[in-house]
This record gives structure tokens, sequence and C-alpha cells, in this order.
């Protein structure tokens, strides 16, 4: 696991951050060629979110997110966005190359991975796909299934770190 997705990890929601390390490590096994996992985006701030809401509307380029802030899954620490770091150096978002040559396509090994732990795919998405990005839709608090989504997450209240407060 490299620096950047490290530190990355360390700012996710406290609840799936051993999780997330897992996952990583899953697929950085899973993937035997010259193929590694960064996570290129974790916690996102509203500031941030809302910089890039603008993109595409009131900025110059192409529109990214159809989220202001505080309706990303990524402002609450939960989401994720990765690629793929060829040979330690070249990012890369291709998910049909099967750098292993295992037959299968190294993007999608990691997309089993997080599903298998349960997160969410933006590829699967119907309208807006978002091939780099997963989130964890469901939280387990005392054996309870609470569901994540950004209108739940909004009105829960806060840890003195800013992060949201699951109770069950």
């Amino acid at each position: 696991m490299d620096k950047p997705t490290t530190e990355r990890i360390k700012k996710l929601h406290p609840l799936v951050r051993e999780e997330v390390i897992t996952i990583i490590k899953e697929c950085d096994e899973s993937l035997t060629g010259r193929a590694k996992v960064r996570i290129t985006q974790g916690l996102r701030t509203f500031k941030e979110q809302d910089s890039l809401y603008a993109q595409g509307r009131t900025k110059p380029g192409k529109k990214v997110t159809n989220a202001k802030s505080g309706q990303s899954i990524h402002n609450y620490g939960l989401a994720v966005d990765i690629c793929l770091i060829i040979d330690g150096k070249v990012a890369s978002w291709d998910t049909a190359k099967d750098w292993d040559n295992d037959q299968i396509a190294d993007w999608y090994e990691c997309v089993k991975l997080f599903a298998k732990h349960g997160w969410e795919w933006g590829g699967n998405w119907k309208t807006f796909k978002d091939l780099p990005h997963f989130e964890r839709r469901f939280i387990y608090i005392n054996g309870r299934e609470v569901n994540s989504t950004w209108r739940n997450l909004a009105k829960l209240p806060k840890d003195k770190e800013g992060y949201v407060v699951f109770t069950g």
C-alpha cells in the first residue's frame, strides 16, 4: 500500500478505516502483475465538494459530480475513489486492462473485492456511472444495519473530529 493511499485512509470515517485497509491489501494481493491500487480520493470537505460541483456549471470543465456539498458519501468519509498504479509510476483508470494476465480485468478484480465487503460500486449506477467510486452504503451498529445514504448521514450528530456518530 503506497503512502498516498495510507494517508487518505487515515482521514476516512473511523468505522471503515480497517475495512478499507483490508480491501486494498486484498486487491494488491489479487493483482499479481504490474498494477496496485491507489486511493485517489477519500474524505472530501464540503468546500471541495462545492468546487467539484461547480465544475462544468459555473467553472470551466466537464461535470464530474451531481452531488452538492453534503450530498456525497465522500463528505462523510464513507467513500473512496481509486486508480491503478502501474509499475509504481503511472496512474490508470483503464477498466479493461489485465496487467497480471489472469484473464480477469484488474479493475474488476477490485470491484469484486469491494463488493465482497459490502461496498457499492459507482460503475453499477444507472444514470451517472462513476467507475473509480466505491461507497459503504450500510454500516452495522450493534448488529443492526444502518443505511448510510447522504440524506440519513446529514441528519446525524458529529463527534469532536467532525465524523458522523452512528447510534444503535
